[in-house]
């Protein structure tokens, strides 16, 4: 049977079986984190309630992407899906350089080298992939031509969730109507499953909900930048719109590019632009960091776990982002519980606290 993005998760099913082919094997967590009935709902999909990025995987300039680390991804990659999930993020632009597109053909070898009993798993893992709104992207064709290249690097027949990466409303208009009809377009194909956007503001995303509505084409989804460094008025907005119409929000950077893993501060830095960033950051973050610690210490968790699991229970579904098997199981930790009312509110009055919060993305619509 050839490779195809569907899901049924009531037969998800995993085997910690691993053929020759496969990478060294690696010690598998307890299953299960979560059941299989705790499944999420996504327009026509069933997904797990945390899904990973891969924004780093082929970026050299922020991430620090070499090709030897390909093997320690794939590591990753197979005891995330051992453990249940079964939603991964990707994008067409992902990568730096003459790795640009790099994301995408990593994605699609490590499911084909799933080990071969494991049909079921691969046949329910969802890739969403993103579409960059390139200026020389006009036309409705050039838009399907795009996914078309996914298709191509991913070596699969059908992308579980094809979204626009970001809105071109602020300065070609135009275009953006253009990129609509591409969405269209690739969900009238057959290309993909069900659409989604990324980046748009409660406005444009309103324009586009009801766009594609009136084209019979359903918006399932909306990727936006949401944590606890995270929770403006805007992100607030954009999820009360996508709960009343039904469309689930991804919570991309949900431990704040790092910031929000404890692993940082006034003292250490990481290298590169994210150390500007941070240095801006991290020295108003003492009081969201002391409750994430303190409620984490309670728990049992690390401060990673419990700043996912606070996207989980807003009804969100994070991607956290993994470049090794440590953060795999890390993150992996921030499924099978749920914080309290009380230690939410605790930790959103400890974030408000905060003097400045994340830079949103500058694609972001209003």
């Amino acid at each position: 049977m050839k490779l195809a993005i569907a899901v049924n998760y009531t037969r998800f099913r995993c085997s910690n079986n691993v053929t020759p082919s496969s990478p060294p094997p690696f010690k598998s967590l307890k299953l299960p984190l979560f059941w299989p009935w705790e499944k999420v709902k996504m327009g026509p999909l069933s997904v797990s309630p945390m899904g990973f990025g891969t924004w780093a995987w082929g970026n050299k300039l922020l991430w620090g992407y070499r090709e030897e680390m390909d093997s320690e991804l794939q590591r990753a990659f197979n005891l995330v899906v051992e453990n249940g999930i079964n939603i991964f993020d990707t994008a067409d632009s992902y990568g730096t350089g003459t790795l640009n597109g790099q994301s995408e053909r990593l994605l699609g070898a490590f499911i084909r080298e799933l080990p071969g009993q494991q049909r079921l798993v691969k046949e329910n893992i969802v890739i969403a992939t993103k579409f960059a709104a390139y200026p020389w992207r006009l036309t409705p064709g050039q838009f399907v031509n795009a996914c078309q290249s996914s298709l191509e690097r991913l070596q699969i027949e059908q992308i579980g969730i094809g979204q626009l990466h970001w809105s071109t409303a602020n300065y070609a208009p135009l275009q953006e109507l253009a990129l609509w009809d591409g969405l269209v377009a690739m969900y009238d194909k057959g290309l993909v499953r069900a659409v989604g956007v990324s980046n748009y503001g409660p406005k444009q995303l309103l324009k586009i909900h009801d766009y594609l509505k009136a084209r019979g084409v359903p918006l399932c989804s909306a990727q936006v930048q949401y944590s606890l460094l995270s929770i403006g008025e805007e992100q607030i907005e954009i999820k009360r719109i996508c709960d009343s119409l039904g469309i689930r929000v991804i919570a991309y950077s949900p431990l704040g590019l790092g910031m929000l893993t404890g692993k940082y501060n006034d003292s250490n830095y990481p290298q590169g632009p994210r150390g500007l960033l941070f240095r801006q950051i991290i020295p108003g973050l003492k009081p969201l960091l002391s409750s994430l610690e303190n409620i984490a210490r309670k728990r049992g968790k690390t401060i990673s776990q419990v700043a996912i699991n606070w996207c989980i229970c807003k009804g969100t579904i994070p991607i956290p982002g993994i470049k090794t098997v440590g953060q795999a199981e890390e993150n992996l930790g921030a499924l099978g519980w749920r914080l309290s009312d009380s230690e939410i509110a605790q930790l959103e009055d400890a974030a408000r606290l905060s003097p400045k919060k994340m830079v949103q993305n500058i694609f972001q619509t209003r």
